[in-house]
């Protein structure tokens, strides 16, 4: 999916089923698109906070230094509640 001025499209979808999704076959994925798009047009990638999309990010960064990756919003986000959320103390507290 990318986004510009005249609004968001979708671009591409992969069956990857079967495929080990290691940092190198995501960088790879990454890169045809950014170099269909034209890495020019390229200023930002967003994925997961999974350690092979950050392996994924450091790849493609190394490739195209002025593109950056952005770690899900909502990954971060849901990790932080948790850690703010969770129960400090549950044994004097029936409802947690």
């Amino acid at each position: 999916m990318a986004t510009s001025g005249n609004g968001p499209m979708f671009l591409k979808a992969v069956n990857c089923f079967g495929d080990v999704k290691d940092k190198f076959f995501i960088a790879n994925l990454m890169k045809e698109v950014i170099d269909e798009v034209g890495h020019q047009n390229v200023v930002q990638i967003i994925t997961d906070n999974a350690s092979n999309c950050n392996g994924a990010r450091e790849i493609i960064e190394s490739m195209y230094p002025h593109i950056y990756r952005t770690p899900c919003v909502v990954h971060t986000l849901n990790l932080a509640l948790k850690n703010i959320c969770s129960a400090k103390n549950i044994e004097g507290n029936e409802e947690t």
